[in-house]
């Protein structure tokens, strides 16, 4: 298992600080997700040297990086080039979201088809909120919930939200959104590559959980990969021992290092992730301590607390890399509380 666990955070570039540029960071990992817009900010500086803030919002008011509806229906801030093939892979992830009980129960009678090409019409050139572009589909649709009139044609249409930067937006209805442009073909097996690639080896069912596919064993078995078990690799990748040391590294919330796989323990006991994620589907801040999860951290008014599941091998390490990100979050003090704490 430590095997693993230290091939997995080399690939997820967190065994050291790499120097690449934050899009090729964001290419490397596929997407990352934002459910809050903050947290890519956090999933990059944990991972790069020198990253700024700028360098990211830079990237997204540049229209390089969006953020927008793509892996299993959830907010990911991703590379454009790569949206515009990702986002029809998993359309139909997309397309099953909205034909649940919870859309088709209030949108009854409505074509579908129609309100999606309304929305198209009323997106092209311009920039709007959920609420701005539910109330003008209501316009069309009098009497049905505007919220799910917007919710149902984003799910269908690729939309990103500009608003969505470190700081700059604000309710979910508020958040801006606007049409994303062309899109290229589907490319089930680019996915499977790229997946592997950033958080490999896997099982099929490991790249089904992450991606709301199924039905790929198929697709895999015929791609030329190499097996070990139930696990799938890409030819020649570097196994890296189980004895090369993993430092503390700080992790955002609903990062995609916890939510990759179908079976987590290579990153997160079975005990701790049910601490971790819990109730609506919340992924509560962690941070690691020699390779796996040790605790979570949250932030309490200017202080980031840390709190840890078990004794801290090494308080100066944790405290240590706690206080570099307590500044880059321009916080005041580092508050390391005991298991029995926590």
């Amino acid at each position: 298992m430590r095997a693993l666990n230290r091939t997995y955070l080399h690939r997820q570039l967190l065994l050291e600080r790499h120097s690449m540029p934050a899009i090729e960071a964001v290419r490397h990992l596929i997407a990352l997700q934002a459910q809050e817009p903050n947290w890519p900010y956090l999933g990059l500086w944990t991972r790069l040297r020198d990253f700024r803030l700028d360098e990211l919002t830079e990237l997204m008011d540049g229209r390089q990086a969006m953020r927008t509806t793509l892996i299993r229906t959830t907010q990911h801030l991703v590379a454009t080039d790569d949206l515009r093939w990702l986002r029809p892979t998993v359309q139909r992830v997309l397309g099953r979201t909205s034909l649940s009980p919870y859309f088709t129960g209030a949108l009854q009678g409505i074509e579908v088809d129609e309100l999606v090409e309304k929305a198209r019409e009323l997106l092209d050139g311009e920039v709007m909120t959920r609420k701005e572009l539910g109330a003008l589909l209501g316009e069309r649709y009098p009497g049905r919930d505007e919220r799910l009139l917007a919710a149902t044609a984003e799910l269908i249409l690729p939309m990103y939200h500009p608003c969505c930067t470190w700081g700059r937006w604000g309710t979910r209805p508020g958040q801006t959104v606007a049409l994303v442009g062309e899109m290229r073909a589907p490319d089930v097996r680019r996915m499977v590559e790229r997946y592997l690639a950033a958080y490999g080896p896997a099982t099929i069912m490991d790249v089904q959980a992450w991606s709301g596919l199924t039905k790929l064993r198929e697709v895999m078995d015929e791609m030329p990969l190499e097996r070990s078990g139930a696990l799938y690799d890409l030819p020649d990748m570097p196994e890296i021992s189980p004895d090369v040391p993993a430092p503390v590294r700080f992790v955002p919330a609903f990062d995609n290092l916890i939510l990759a796989h179908k079976d987590r323990t290579r990153i997160i006991s079975d005990a701790d992730r049910k601490r971790v994620i819990h109730g609506a589907g919340m992924v509560r801040p962690t941070f690691l301590v020699d390779g796996f999860v040790h605790g979570m951290w949250a932030i309490k008014g200017k202080a980031l607390r840390v709190l840890p599941f078990r004794p801290v091998p090494d308080e100066d390490e944790v405290y240590g890399e706690a206080t570099r990100l307590a500044a880059f979050l321009g916080l005041a003090k580092v508050e390391l509380l005991t298991p029995d704490e926590s």
